[in-house]
């Protein structure tokens, strides 16, 4: 597998290379520590400050590489270095296209309130733009535990089998807890709690077996994920629940003090390739790691 891990030489792109510590690569595993050197364009009358600072991350940018190179030393699989000159977001973007790399992987500053939205920009610009699957490591997972607590959401769909797939090459310890989870939106959803009790007898039949009927799809849905999981993991659970599935999955989260939550994303470009509203809830609420798999 091949991995891209930017780094700016911050604490939070730090703690990303700490946390591909604990995965389990071997010598055919490649990660490729990307750093790039930007700039604020200049008005020609300060040509010479731009000259100037422009030289100064060009030699301060081996010295970056290098900090996050020794965090990967005990690693088994094969490290090297880039650096480009450019945007962040789209020169990642474009070293992950032309490099043939599985999987981006970046820290996240897990701010929130309007310094997010702007401290976060390239890792949500990344998030949306690349075709390529991004795992987004948050403070908490920074330091190396002994045991992943991972939560797979799926629907069933391609997209969804294609991220099935992605999980399962990637590098997490055989040990690593997998709670599969598909969330049902009810048919009855839009019924309100208080008042279903008022419902007629004969109606409540009928929402009890429309209930009954989801959770049996629901099940279906589970049941070949579940067991195709457990050929690669030794722990996996299947879950389901019923409401918002934004909701639902970061509730899980919590309760379940997950580390890592896996969304499966199709991957498309232009408007179409805004990430739908469940990975996009996710990404930017969730307090553990998100990894958003592309199709």
């Amino acid at each position: 597998m091949k991995l891209l891990l930017p780094t700016d030489g911050s604490d939070y792109s730090e703690g990303a290379a700490r946390f591909l510590t604990q995965l389990s690569f071997t010598p055919d595993d490649e990660i490729t520590v990307l750093h790039v050197i930007s700039w604020v364009p200049f008005q020609d009358d300060v040509q010479s400050y731009h000259s100037s600072l422009k030289r100064i991350k060009q030699d301060i940018a081996p010295k970056i590489l290098d900090s996050t190179v020794d965090i990967l030393k005990p690693l088994p699989a094969r490290i090297s270095v880039e650096s480009m000159e450019g945007y962040p977001d789209k020169s990642i973007i474009e070293a992950a296209e032309t490099s043939g790399t599985d999987l981006i992987v970046m820290g996240a500053r897990g701010l929130k309130g309007i310094k997010q939205l702007i401290l976060g920009s390239v890792t949500r610009s990344v998030a949306i733009n690349s075709p390529k699957s991004l795992l987004v490591i948050k403070p908490p997972q920074f330091s190396p535990s002994s045991k992943l607590n991972i939560i797979f959401a799926t629907d069933g769909s391609d997209h969804a089998n294609a991220a099935e797939a992605l999980l399962t090459s990637l590098p997490f310890s055989r040990d690593s807890e997998m709670n599969v989870l598909n969330v049902v939106w009810s048919a009855i959803a839009d019924i309100p709690d208080r008042l279903s009790l008022e419902i007629r007898d004969e109606i409540k039949e009928e929402v009890a077996m429309t209930r009954s009927i989801e959770f049996g799809e629901s099940e279906k849905i589970l049941e070949p994920v579940v067991k195709n999981l457990r050929k690669r993991f030794s722990k996996v659970n299947g879950l389901t629940r019923a409401g918002d599935p934004s909701i639902e999955i970061l509730s899980l989260a919590e309760e379940l003090k997950a580390d890592i939550i896996f969304a499966g994303c199709r991957g498309l470009k232009g408007v179409k390739g805004m990430l739908g509203s469940v990975s996009r809830n996710v990404l930017r609420h969730s307090r553990c790691s998100v990894l958003i798999g592309k199709a």
